[in-house]
Parts: structure tokens; C-alpha cells; sequence
């Protein structure tokens, strides 16, 4: 017997099979009201022209002139070079068309076996457990079945095609590899209303009421995109910054061309005498540590008797074309240090870095050691990249040519746009951040629910060309801080001139900074060096409070060796590593003092988290 749709739990002998299919089970799929349908889908098409008149208009005033985009481009022509490697060999070229057509021929078989009564087992090619075929009609519904196998079956053998093509250069090979999956992402049949039975059901249901809301949605969107599609992943009219999210008490003691200074109100009696400076991300907001008090790493630092400091970056327009790295570490970093000698009187400081704003801190640092200035005594990377050897599916953007076009880009407004970062970091997880959104928004109809978390991934910033530029060319692209070779200040810097402790935090499942990348720079840093590896990734594995009791993470001494070995060996703890790294810290220098007061004697410009973080892109 066929099990509740909902659950996404097999049907027929042993879970697998279509035995006893109910004819009954299709009366769902039948369009009971051809005329409403008919009448929506008229409407849905007319809000679509509105969405494609949104699309077309800045491109036709020449605002935009992204015509033949070059991303499209570059796709075509690294899958013209696997296509290229598999046909210029006829037995290359029969062993790929044997491979695809063996495996059809096997899911026509279990499909027979299935229709004849047999219980049948999907092959391992053919996963049960991916959320976007959870419903039960996937499996028990012939037809949706079929769509299913087959769609695993060809996205599976295009992902061989590219890691089986023998003579293609590895940048080459990451690049096909990511483009394959943009594609089997995109072309999924949970993405279409036609393949995909829940769909196919709410708009028989609806008689396509969901298209007509849903296509509405999409013209919204893409003129709030100006011209480009903002994906809405949240209700964002749910949350304003410094209201309902970024709420820590403090206020904005400084600032700078470049950043707001914050210091946070203490809550403990007495506090740890070094202060703590924060340098989060110029490519996302920092109030991703700040997001409510029961999420905030901020004001959990605070409770444990730390006198936070924040940089709290611009979001940069024209004006800020030339700021580049110097820039930033100056009159960012340094401007923060120098504020906060001001408000406290201290000299020696405990920094932390997150993701690229960690890269900048380690840049800095190295700068430092080659000018004598020793004021941060300790440095926390938070999923941080100091050598981009291993530095993932973002290094498909970071080839000459595509640099090159993104450096030609930003001479016209002197900055890049925050939308195209973003979408950048959305294909990391296509199939999680960008086409479930798709489906619910504009096919269901639906409004996305309110989440802080992805409020905060939706406040996107822009980047100074220059800024920008370097970090592509000397990080990503030439690796120069890993081999010493970052020019800075008319100084190369090296890494193996900082030799203060580090405490160095990867997490696991990292799409940004993968945890062997954050692995292997550790060991160019020329003192003690404490790595961590946290549960989950990038933003989940960070902002991890204890009292959530969630994930885990792993420690096991000096990062050396192979990753591999080190994974095996490592403790593994239960729940956040947020007091592992309060112990570290005040193991390093314990000292306290009574609580400060804020700004000491500065004059505070406004109340946390200021303007700067406000500006929207």
C-alpha cells in the first residue's frame, strides 16, 4: 500500500516498486478547471513579459551591457574542452555513449521488474535521501520515477565525463567540474512544474494561481535587482538592523574612510585587560557575529570579560576606488589599534579575523613584524585562507582572463557590485542556496519565511576596485602571501615572521575555505599554531553557541602532517568550540581589570552597530 505523499517514504514489495500502483493515485494530476487554468496561465505569461521588460530595460538604456555574458561564455568553452577530449578518439567517444547507454538500458530493465511486481533496488547512482525528491511520488509514481533515475543516471555520468578526462590541466578540470554541476543543478526536474509531482499537484489544485503569484514575485525581483534577478531567500521586512538583529549594546567610537569603529558596553564587573578587536569580511557585513543575543558571538565574548572592539567596514561606492590592501590594513586595522589605545591605554591587543578579513589580519601582521609593531600579541582565524592552494570552487572565478574582465568591469563605477559576490557564493551550493528558492518563490507561489541568518547572507556589499583586485590576483590567483611574495607597504611580506600564537578555525564542511586549505596554512605561520576543526561550515560551524549543544569539534596539537592523518587522530568534543578558544585565550594572558567604560575618552559618534553597516548596496 502507497504511503502518505508527504512523508517521501517508499511504496510497493520491499519499498521499491510500482505493485499495486492505485489508478486513483493520478486523479491529483488532473485539471478539474481547464478555464481557470487557462486564464491563469494567461496572466502568469503577462507577468512574465513584466519580468522580462525588468530584465531587458537597463540593457537596452546601455545601464547594463552584460548581453552574451561572459560567465555563459567561458562555460561553453571549458565543456568544448571535455566534449573536445572524449570525440577526438572513436573509442574514447564509444566507451562514454557505452557507459550512458548501459545504465539506461539497466533503469528500463528495474523499471520493467518494478511494473511486473518485482521488488527492485535502485543502484547507488541513484540517491534516495536528497531533499528535492522528498516526496513519495518519486518513487511510486512510474513516470516521476523514471524522470528521477534518469536524471541521477546523466548528471552522474557528465560528472565522470570530466573527472575521467585524462588530458585536461586541473584548473581546466575544476572549472568543467563546477560548471557540470551548475547545470545538473539547474536542470533538475524538481525545478519544473511538469516533472515535478508536488508542483505538478498545487497547480492542478490551484488551477496555476501559484504561477500567476509566482511570476509576480520574479518581476519584484528583478526590478529590486535593477535589472538583475535578487533571489529573495527571507522575508527581509521582518528584520532592521539595530532593532531586531545587531543589538548588542555599544556604540561607534571612531571611523575612517574605510571603517566605524565599535566598543561594545561591558556586562561583567571586571574584564580580561588585553582587549579583543574583531575583523570581520569587507564582503559581507559583520553582523553575522551579532545577529540576536542568543546567536551573537559578540556578546558572548562580552559576557566572558572581553572589551570588544569591532571593525565595522564601509560599504565602499566610487569614492573608494583606490583603497586597496594598504589601505585597509592602515586605515582599518591600524586605525583600530590605534582606537583602541586611545579608549583603554593598552598596547597589547587579542585580534580575531573571519574568512577574508582574517587573510587581511595575517597580511597584516607580517607587515607588521617587518615595522617592529607588536601591539596584537594573539590572532584568531576564523575560517581563514592564508595559502589558496586548495582553496575550492571559488578558484573557478580566478583565472587570468576572468580577472581581467572583472578588473575592466569595475573601471566603470569603481567598485563591484555586491550582487555579483553574492551570487558567486550562492553557486558554491546551488542545489541548497539558489534553485530550492526558485522553486518555492516562483513556481509554488510561496513567500519565503523570515530568517535572520539569511537576511544577513541577502545585505550583500560592493568591493573597492583596488581592494579587490589585489586580493583576486595575490590570493587566489598567484598565491603570493604563501610564498612570501605580497607586496605591501613596498615590503614582501612574510607569514614566517609572525610569531605570536595563533589559533587557527576551520570547519568541516567548508565550501569558502575548505578545512585542508585552512590546514595547510597553518604551517607557514613561524609560531605556535593551534588548529581547530569545527562541525558544519563555513557560517553554521562559527556561529556555534554552547548552549545550542550543536555540532562538535576536533582538536589534535600542531597542524603537520598529512590533513587525511591529522582528521583520523584528532579528538573529537561535543557541542561549540567557543569555550576551547576562551580557555586558549586566557590561558595566553589572564589578567583582568575593572570593567571599562565605553569610548574612555573619546566621544562616541552614534549607538551600535552605527551607519556604516546600514548603507545598503
Amino acid at each position: 500500500m502507497a504511503e502518505d505523499r508527504k512523508t517521501g517514504t517508499d511504496s510497493g514489495p520491499g519499498g521499491d516498486g510500482f505493485a499495486g500502483f492505485d489508478p486513483k493515485s493520478v486523479e491529483p494530476y488532473i485539471v478539474r478547471d481547464p478555464e481557470a487554468l487557462a486564464i491563469n496561465l494567461a496572466r502568469t505569461v503577462e507577468h512574465l513579459g513584466k519580468a522580462a521588460s525588468a530584465w531587458l530595460a537597463p540593457r537596452e538604456s546601455g545601464e547594463k551591457t552584460d548581453l552574451g555574458t561572459d560567465p555563459v561564455v567561458e562555460m561553453v568553452k571549458t565543456l568544448s574542452k571535455v566534449s573536445e577530449y572524449w570525440l577526438s578518439d572513436p573509442r574514447r567517444t564509444l566507451e562514454a555513449q557505452t557507459a550512458l547507454m548501459g545504465s539506461f538500458f539497466s533503469m528500463w530493465t528495474r523499471t520493467l521488474q518494478k511494473m511486473g511486481g518485482e521488488a527492485v533496488s535502485d543502484p547507488d547512482v541513484v540517491p534516495r535521501n536528497d531533499k528535492r525528491f522528498a516526496d513519495a511520488d518519486w518513487i511510486a509514481n512510474p513516470f516521476f520515477d523514471f524522470l528521477r533515475q534518469s536524471y541521477f543516471i546523466t548528471s552522474d555520468w557528465a560528472d565522470r565525463m570530466v573527472r575521467d578526462a585524462a588530458d585536461l590541466d586541473e584548473h581546466t578540470k575544476l572549472k568543467a567540474a563546477f560548471y557540470v554541476r551548475q547545470i545538473s543543478s539547474a536542470l533538475s526536474p524538481a525545478n519544473f512544474v511538469t516533472t515535478n509531482p508536488q508542483l505538478y499537484r498545487e497547480t492542478v489544485a490551484s488551477s496555476g494561481a501559484n504561477l500567476v503569484k509566482g511570476m509576480q514575485m520574479l518581476a519584484e525581483d528583478i526590478v529590486a535587482g535593477k535589472g538583475d534577478l535578487k533571489l529573495r531567500q527571507t522575508d527581509t521586512s521582518k528584520f532592521t538592523v539595530g532593532e531586531n538583529i545587531a543589538v548588542t549594546p555599544g556604540k561607534v567610537i571612531t571611523q575612517s574612510d574605510v571603517c566605524q569603529v565599535l566598543q561594545y558596553d561591558a556586562s561583567t564587573e571586571t574584564v580580561l585587560k588585553r582587549p579583543l578587536l574583531i575583523c570581520p569580511p569587507w564582503i559581507n557585513k559583520f553582523y553575522v557575529l551579532d545577529l540576536n543575543p542568543q546567536k551573537s558571538f559578540i556578546k558572548w565574548a562580552v559576557d566572558q570579560g572581553h572589551t570588544v572592539f569591532v571593525i565595522s567596514w564601509v560599504n565602499p561606492d566610487e569614492r573608494h576606488a583606490s583603497k586597496d590592501w594598504e589601505a585597509y590594513a592602515r586605515e582599518g586595522i591600524g586605525f583600530a589599534l590605534d582606537t583602541i589605545r586611545q579608549s583603554t591605554g593598552e598596547e597589547e591587543v587579542n585580534a580575531i579575523g573571519y574568512c577574508v578579513g582574517g587573510t587581511l589580519l595575517a597580511a597584516t601582521l607580517a607587515l607588521h613584524a617587518t615595522e617592529g609593531d607588536t601591539r596584537i600579541r594573539s590572532a584568531t582565524l576564523f575560517t581563514t585562507q592564508v595559502d589558496f592552494t586548495y582553496a575550492g570552487d571559488l578558484k573557478v572565478f580566478a583565472d587570468e582572463e576572468q580577472i581581467a574582465q572583472i578588473e575592466e568591469r569595475m573601471k566603470a563605477t569603481g567598485y563591484l557590485d555586491g550582487s555579483k559576490m553574492a551570487m558567486a557564493f550562492n553557486m558554491l551550493r546551488a542545489s541548497d542556496l539558489i534553485w530550492p528558492y526558485f522553486v518555492n518563490n516562483y513556481l509554488k507561489g510561496q513567500e519565503p519565511s523570515a530568517f535572520d541568518l539569511l537576511y544577513w547572507n541577502s545585505d550583500s556589499t560592493r568591493m573597492p576596485a583596488a581592494n579587490h583586485s589585489f586580493y583576486l590576483r595575490n590570493c587566489y590567483l598567484e598565491n603570493n602571501l604563501a610564498k612570501g611574495k605580497m607586496l605591501l607597504a613596498g615590503k614582501n611580506v612574510s607569514l614566517a615572521d609572525i610569531t605570536i600564537p595563533v589559533y587557527n578555525l576551520a570547519t568541516k564542511e567548508d565550501h569558502i575555505a575548505p578545512a585542508k586549505s585552512v590546514f595547510v596554512g597553518s604551517g607557514l605561520f613561524g609560531g605556535d599554531v593551534t588548529y581547530v576543526m569545527a562541525g558544519s561550515g563555513h557560517i553554521a560551524g562559527v556561529v556555534n553557541p554552547p548552549d545550542k549543544g550543536k555540532y562538535q569539534f576536533w582538536t589534535g596539537g600542531s597542524a603537520t602532517g598529512d590533513f587525511d592523518d591529522w582528521v583520523k587522530a584528532a579528538k573529537e568534543t561535543p557541542g561549540s568550540w567557543w569555550p576551547h578558544w576562551q580557555a586558549w585565550v586566557e590561558a595566553l594572558d589572564g589578567d583582568r581589570v575593572p570593567a571599562r567604560k565605553t569610548g574612555g575618552t573619546l566621544n562616541s559618534l552614534e549607538e551600535a552597530p552605527g551607519s556604516y553597516v546600514r548603507a545598503r548596496a
